[in-house]
């Protein structure tokens, strides 16, 4: 027989979706790059395969010691974290074909809105992704209109 204490853990444990969005807010506090805290977790069967935040290029100064290089409105010093965490996964010769990306950002915005990064997710195989909103539908890029001529 289960003891009330046993059954009130169970019932407060979170989802895998909110606890690997929990993760991806950790993740996002060693961002380096002050404009917007960003983390980004790859997880594959329950499994985290990668992580990344938005911050500078190893071994080049943060945003946070030099400031930020702001071109049309973008800081282009930092690397974004979802690029960062594929990456990381590919640096190690994992493979992240059918992943789920978990998104976190300070600012709330969608990872997606950013072409560059949907374009990278989707050519790495992630399947799914998850934010604090939501989810979005990665295949979205499919459905963008085609050149007029």
């Amino acid at each position: 027989m289960k003891s009330p204490e046993s059954s009130s853990k169970a019932q407060s444990r979170p989802s895998w979706d909110k606890y690997f969005l929990e993760i991806a807010k950790v993740v996002a506090s060693r961002s380096t790059c002050p404009r917007a805290s960003v983390g980004a977790v790859i997880v594959k069967d329950n499994r985290i395969i990668a992580t990344g935040y938005n911050g500078s290029l190893p071994s080049e100064p943060h945003c946070t010691d030099v400031g930020c290089l702001v071109i049309n409105g973008h800081c282009e010093r930092a690397v974004h974290a979802e690029t960062n965490a594929v990456a990381q996964a590919a640096k190690m010769g994992l493979a992240i074909d059918g992943a789920t990306m978990y998104y976190y950002d300070s600012l709330n915005r969608p990872s997606g809105s950013c072409l560059k990064c949907s374009q990278v997710m989707a050519a790495a195989g992630i399947k799914r992704l998850v934010y604090l909103g939501g989810e979005l539908d990665i295949n979205w890029l499919k459905r963008l209109p085609s050149e007029s001529k």
